[in-house]
């Protein structure tokens, strides 16, 4: 697949694309009803129980044919998203939804800015030409737009869910150079959402201490602040709720793409952490490792940071398919990453192309019948690894892509911290 001859022809409609796909989604916004964005309706009616004492006792009440949503985050998240039970629910719908399509924007934007940087600064690593600024703005368009119709982004716009900001901000913050800023970015969003918590592998891993430091402090202080605001509440999350899954949903159903959910649904019962599960996690660890390795030392800091990320979703209980948004800059990197062009790599991009433009977890959604029902038939259960595979088989590529490289100078004194500036 030549991308460059491909996209050459679309560049120049790029802003136009992107406008006709923000405006039809917005006219699905005001007109479709089946746009319940339910769990915005969780963070904006459940928050307001923390005042009372009885926020992890709140159930949604709409939509509660097979499962009344509670709140499953931690209390700091509740306060939070407190504001949000002030203003007017067709109010919090609009604006929720112009958050979440900037902040795909931004996604796409700050992975090719480091993708681009990245080509700078290791000219010969690459098989593609330089390319202006104006192409790189132009290609954020042209993939704001088409991703905005792909299944993990479309269902957290659907949903009304916190993904897109999430990945937005943790991503910026990850990439900068200042430790301070580093830590708030995934101290904080831990706080909201326990997930990026495994973020810190990646500062681990590049040995930035401070950052790592800054996230555990962030993310301590979150916690001081909703034991100050419901102590009971935050003792109840926990040191009694933390563990409990199935107060977050059936960890069967298709719609569930973590290592736990397909390997459940493979042998026909919830195989918890035990044996099943900690080999599929051992796994996906060693892949990590070598990916992970390859990228630091590459320095291809956006290839590490995809690792960190898909290794975190293969991992936790449950990574719901809408959670997989960080295929956003998975993808970018594969079309257009200093190891673009070779056979695994593009192979791989086509392969999340038709994962993510097929809907086919919302296919097989319909199929299942039951949330609850784990046992399926065997070729349920193998289309239902589809999330789970292509993330392994990310890791694989990247380490094998990147295995042995070296950027041939330095990153310049500005750092990264310049990618995200010019973003």
């Amino acid at each position: 697949m030549n991308v460059r001859a491909i996209e050459a022809r679309v560049l120049p409609l790029a802003k136009w694309l992107l406008a006709a796909s923000v405006l039809i989604h917005f006219v699905l916004v005001i007109t479709q009803a089946k746009m319940t964005m339910i769990d915005l309706l969780v963070y904006r009616d459940g928050p307001p129980s923390i005042l009372h004492g009885t926020l992890y006792d709140w159930r949604l009440a709409q939509y509660s044919q097979q499962f009344a949503l509670p709140f499953t985050y931690p209390p700091f998240a509740a306060i939070v998203f407190l504001p949000l039970s002030w203003v007017p629910w067709g109010v919090v719908r609009i604006v929720w939804q112009v958050i979440s399509v900037i902040c795909l924007w931004w996604l796409v934007r700050l992975s090719l800015r480091l993708i681009g940087k990245d080509r700078i600064s290791v000219a010969d690593a690459i098989r593609l030409d330089p390319v202006t600024e104006d192409a790189w703005r132009q290609r954020a368009m042209l993939w704001t737009a088409l991703l905005i119709w792909t299944e993990p982004v479309r269902t957290t716009l659907n949903y009304g869910q916190i993904n897109l900001l999430l990945a937005a901000v943790v991503l910026a913050g990850m990439v900068s150079t200042r430790p301070l800023l580093s830590g708030l970015s995934v101290g904080l969003t831990t706080g909201v959402k326990l997930t990026p918590a495994l973020s810190g592998i990646y500062f681990l891993a590049t040995k930035r201490w401070a950052a790592a430091a800054w996230s555990a402090v962030a993310f301590a202080v979150t916690v001081g602040v909703a034991y100050a605001v419901s102590p009971a509440q935050s003792t109840l999350y926990w040191f009694h709720l933390l563990s409990d899954t199935s107060r977050i949903g059936p960890v069967g159903s298709a719609i569930n793409q973590s290592l736990r959910g397909a390997l459940s649904r493979t042998v026909g019962y919830d195989v918890g952490s035990g044996p099943v599960w900690l080999a599929g996690a051992a796994v996906a660890a060693v892949l990590l490792f070598f990916a992970l390795r390859a990228s630091v030392r590459a320095r291809d800091t956006l290839a590490g940071i995809v690792s960190v990320q898909f290794f975190t979703l293969l991992v936790s209980p449950i990574s719901w398919s809408h959670h997989w948004v960080w295929m956003v800059p998975a993808l970018l990197w594969l079309l257009y990453g200093r190891a673009a062009g070779g056979r695994l790599v593009m192979t791989t991009a086509v392969i999340w192309l038709v994962a993510v433009g097929s809907f086919l977890i919302s296919f097989l959604l319909k199929m299942q019948g039951s949330i609850w029902s784990i046992p399926r038939p065997w070729y349920e259960s193998l289309l239902g690894w589809v999330y789970p595979a292509c993330g392994l088989l990310t890791l694989v590529t990247i380490a094998v892509a990147l295995h042995a490289r070296r950027p041939e100078k330095p990153i310049d004194s500005a750092g990264v911290d310049s990618v995200t500036a010019a973003a």
